[in-house]
């Protein structure tokens, strides 16, 4: 471990959560140079909803890359984009009737989310942006404007500006009506909140400790953003690609986004890759007014159509999701019971949180012992959160499951002999 600690960044984290050098993976498993396997529950951060090294991805890259495929070419056309396309439209929006225009803004995340900031903004001539409490969106200078986490904003070095942070469905308990709240700000002009450009919210956030948007929170934010003619950005970066089950996490509610940012999984195998989708009126950039070199990965492109075609031609990932979900949901209820917590979550990104701040870490760390990755999420890491490939086998499931209850007994052995 020389090496990084001599010569690599201390920005560095979680290496420092999962202190051992990895040599390959497959599936929902890591191993480590000693030959240690690892049960993945955190799937490169929602990276890798497939699991890792797929083989029919692996295949079509492998083709790609044997046949001399480009591999960069900035904005230009190509086979590979022209498929991903093609198969985009035929898989994904054709059959929930949606109708978008596709931008490649640069291959992360954060790119993503910088674009649609930048297009709303264009769009309505307005500077304001409302983002909600717990939120994250990315590491980049906007997007971390819209950011909650306090650590993370403290990063930046300079003001964070042009945005709004309200109350995110349940942030001031169930009995609040953060809706109403938010209307009022909106139709009194001395409440001191210019008209935003946009709203953005992720429809479960994820790094801000597994919060659930309502469907009525999330319905009702669509109907103030269309009564107010602000636009609607769904920043479905994590939840999306079938993480909550259908493959855009808003699918099941009456919500029609202006917007909507991809990444992570939707490569399919971990490539750098994402997408700012826009409804047709909204394309409104001139060429070239926003760009990136590497916004043309075509590697990306190969195995982002690979997955579509392997796991988005009928519902069963999705009807695998729903019933793995349930036994994640069930096998989670049982350590909250044991140990005063909290469950919440959809779909296979799912959370326990202890009222002792401590405990979710001391958990990672005891499952990394155990052979469990896992990691923590909300603004005092006091969320255990399951974060495993969609993919993964019912067989390893159940056993990361098991050790996450070991690993919790272990972690809080005074309260289980309590009990």
């Amino acid at each position: 471990m020389d090496i990084f600690e001599r010569l690599e960044s201390n920005v560095r984290g979680y290496c420092r959560s999962f202190p051992t050098v990895f040599k390959t993976a497959k599936g929902a498993t890591l191993l480590n140079e000693q030959g240690e396997e690892f049960i993945d529950f955190f799937a490169g951060a929602g990276a890798l909803s497939y699991g890792h090294n797929n083989p029919e991805l692996k295949s079509a890259l492998i083709e790609y890359l044997t046949n001399d495929g480009v591999l960069h070419a900035l904005d230009m056309s190509t086979t590979a984009k022209r498929k991903f396309l093609e198969t985009f439209e035929r898989l994904i929006l054709n059959p929930r009737q949606m109708d978008y225009k596709v931008m490649f803004p640069g291959p992360t995340g954060t790119n993503a989310v910088e674009s649609a900031l930048k297009l709303a903004r264009k769009i309505t001539g307005r500077h304001n942006i409302v983002s909600f409490t717990n939120g994250f969106h990315g590491m980049t200078l906007g997007s971390l404007a819209l950011t909650g986490n306090g650590g993370k904003r403290a990063g930046a070095g300079v003001p964070l500006n042009n945005v709004t942070h309200m109350p995110f469905c349940d942030y001031l308990g169930t009995e609040a009506d953060t809706i109403a709240a938010l209307e009022r700000y909106l139709e009194d002009s001395s409440s001191g909140m210019d008209l935003p450009a946009a709203f953005i919210l992720e429809t479960v956030q994820a790094e801000g400790g597994v919060n659930i948007g309502t469907r009525g929170w999330l319905e009702a934010l669509a109907g103030l953003a269309r009564r107010y003619n602000v636009l609607l950005i769904i920043d479905d970066i994590q939840v999306g690609c079938g993480r909550t089950g259908p493959f855009f996490s808003f699918e099941p509610f009456d919500i029609q986004p202006d917007i909507i940012c991809l990444s992570k999984s939707i490569s399919g195998y971990g490539l750098p890759m994402a997408l700012t989708l826009m409804k047709p009126d909204l394309d409104v950039f001139e060429p070239g007014e926003h760009n990136g070199t590497f916004r043309g990965h075509n590697a990306a492109f190969i195995t982002a159509t690979a997955a579509l075609e392997e796991f988005w031609q009928d519902d069963q990932l999705t009807q695998k999701v729903n019933r793995n979900a349930r036994q994640v949901r069930d096998s989670l209820l049982d350590i909250a019971a044991k140990h005063d917590a909290e469950v919440r979550g959809r779909g296979m990104i799912q959370g326990i949180e202890f009222a002792d701040h401590s405990i979710a870490s001391a958990i990672s760390k005891e499952a990394f012992t155990r052979g469990l990755i896992i990691e923590t999420a909300g603004p005092d890491d006091e969320v255990i959160k399951t974060l495993p490939p969609l993919t993964i086998s019912d067989e390893l499931l159940t056993r990361g499951l098991e050790i996450l209850a070991e690993s919790t007994a272990a972690a809080v052995p005074e309260l289980t002999c309590a009990k």
